[in-house]
This record gives structure tokens, sequence and C-alpha cells, in this order.
């Protein structure tokens, strides 16, 4: 029997956008959606763009860099997060300039957030309760304690950044590493690592995630910011699969059609992986971004994205090594199965 989706329009929550730069201003309001955390990276240049990130809850032209360690810094032109979208006014190499083009991941939070007070150490949180994805902000104590994330249900993956200082890691704690101590980098080619302290060596709850002592997650009167998701049925997915080392790879099936997929092998030394549904549009043409690095987006043929998963299309070890296991997160375009009983197709 098939499990409906309770989100009919996966687009209300998250979007793959493409556009070009034009040096001045340059409004990307047509999303049809309005997203409370923007990730913006140039396709067609590598150095010296960088994968640009804000969110609603660190404010509009306050920016964090997922390839780097670098504090947040504010942009000298306007990025304003507005209804339908977002709006740039400058040529920000990073996000809009002539004769680059660009690919922006948006999703949708609760706003500018409130203060939380389930945790032990108070927070700022916004949260969408029906797409399982929050926002959430924090000074550090540097002891342990738990912090609110507003979701209600327990989230599978939460990253973690120390912004208000140099030299923070992005910290990933995923449901499907080996365990409750295991993280890994979002900004290294490094395989996840054992490491109790960031996470107080545990899973999260559904009102709670833990932190202990690590400069990464919980710095001294430092500020962190948090992204937390939770799986939703025909919407999101975060797991792991197997590689086979072949051409014909390894298939996933996440319930949905996939607009998103992030990948990285937990016990391989190479890089994360990146695909949507928008900067090609068919299979199997489809290019890989690197959130660990500033490149260009690689030569299509990656993977496949299909209307109940997606399918890895080679034999690089970074995706799809023989034996190798990866970790991944997937967002829908569509549901496999709508509300009313109506399925999706592949593209």
């Amino acid at each position: 029997m098939a499990v409906y989706t309770t989100i009919d329009n996966p687009e209300d929550y998250i979007i793959a956008h493409n556009y070009s730069g034009n040096d001045t201003t340059n409004n990307q309001t047509s999303l049809g959606m309005t997203p409370d955390l923007v990730w913006v990276k140039s396709r067609n240049t590598g150095s010296p763009t960088q994968h640009y990130i804000v969110d609603k809850v660190r404010g509009d032209e306050e920016y964090i860099i997922s390839n780097s360690t670098a504090a947040e810094a504010t942009d000298s032109n306007t990025f304003a997060l507005v209804s339908g979208g977002f709006n740039l006014d400058g040529g920000n190499g990073w996000t809009n300039l002539s004769g680059r083009t660009y690919v922006a991941w948006n999703w949708k939070a609760g706003g500018a957030g409130s203060s939380n007070t389930d945790g032990t150490i108070t927070s700022t949180v916004s949260a969408d309760t029906t797409a399982g994805f929050s926002i959430v902000k924090w000074t550090g104590t540097a002891s342990a304690g738990t912090i609110g994330h507003g979701l209600g249900v327990a989230p599978k993956v939460v990253l973690v950044k120390r912004y208000s200082t140099a030299g923070g890691g992005w910290l990933m704690q995923h449901g499907d590493l080996t365990g409750a101590t295991y993280v890994i980098k979002l900004n290294t080619t490094g395989a996840e690592g054992d490491d109790g302290a960031n996470f107080n060596s545990t899973f999260p709850t559904s009102s709670v995630f833990s932190v202990y002592d690590s400069n990464n997650t919980n710095a001294s009167g430092a500020d962190h910011i948090a992204y937390c998701f939770a799986e939703k049925q025909g919407y999101s997915k975060f797991g792991s699969y197997t590689g086979n080392g072949n051409a014909d790879g390894a298939f996933v099936y996440t319930g949905f059609r996939p607009a998103f997929v992030m990948t990285k092998g937990s016990d391989v030394v190479d890089n994360w992986w990146m695909f949507d549904n928008k900067r090609e549009g068919y299979n199997d043409d489809n290019a890989a971004l690197y959130p660990n690095l500033q490149n260009a987006e690689a030569a299509p043929g990656w993977i496949d994205l299909l209307s109940n998963g997606f399918k890895m299309r080679n034999d690089d070890v970074a995706g799809n090594g023989d034996g190798s296991t990866y970790i991944y997160m997937a967002f829908a375009h569509s549901p496999f199965v709508n509300s009313e009983g109506v399925p999706t197709n592949a593209r």
C-alpha cells in the first residue's frame, strides 16, 4: 500500500534556482516561496568565488562560507531575503557578477526566529515543523548543555557552524554515521571522526540537541548557528548507501523525485557532492558542485534523479566506491505519490 505525503508541492519549502549575474540590481523574486536560508554558488567560476550562505536568523547581509572556517562577514552590497525570493544590489563576484551563472538553493523555515528555552542554553529558533527544518542560534558556554530546535520531532541531521569568530569548522551530526559520538565536517574531505565533545555523545530528541565543550559547537562566548533537518515522508530523506564501484551504480530509494541531493563518503577521504534538478534539468547530465571546494561545477553524468530516488552513474570513490559507505541528504521536487494518490514521473 502506498504511503502518501502531506506535502504535495515541495517547492513551497525548498527550491533550486538558476540566475545570471549583472553587476547591479538583480531581483530574484519569482521563486514562489519566501526563503529563510539561501545558499549561492557560482556555477561557471571557481577561484575566487566561494559558497555564500545567508539566513534570516543571523541577518540578510551576513554570510558564511561552507568551504571555509572563516567567521561571518558583512556583504558590502545588499543581499535581501524578501517575499518571493531575494534581491541583489551590486557586483559581488560570489553572487552577482556579469558573465557568471549562479545556482541558489533556498529553504523555508519560520522567519527571523524567536526565543526558545526548551534547552539549558537559550536559543533563537526559526522553525517550520511541516517541512522539518529549523535555524537555531545560540551563544556558547563551553560546558555540557542542551539547545531547543523547535521541530517537535528529533532531527536526523544537525549542521553547526561557529560564526562570530574564525576557526570554527562545519560539524555535522547525521543519524547514519557510526554513532552519536561521530561527526563529519562539511568544509573538508575527511571521513567521519569519533569525538563526543561536539554533541555530548547524544543524538537529538524531539525538543533539543546536545553540545559539550567543543570549540566548534559550543565555544565560550561565541555565536553559533545550526541548521536542523527532520525527515518528512515524501519530502526529505537522510540516510546512507553502499557503493558498488560501477558506472551502473547504487540506487537509493527516497520515496520521492529529488530536487536536491548531497552525499559524502563517511569512510572515504574525498569531496562532498551536491546535485539539483534545475542546473541541467534532465538525466543523466547532472553536474556536481562541492560544498567543501570553491570549484566551478564538474562535468555532468554523475547521477540520475528518478521518480522514487536517485542512482549513481559513476565509479568514482567520492560517490560510489566499491564497498564504501555514503551518507546523503535528499529533498523532493515531487512526492512519489501525492496526497490524492497520484504518482510522479521521472524526468
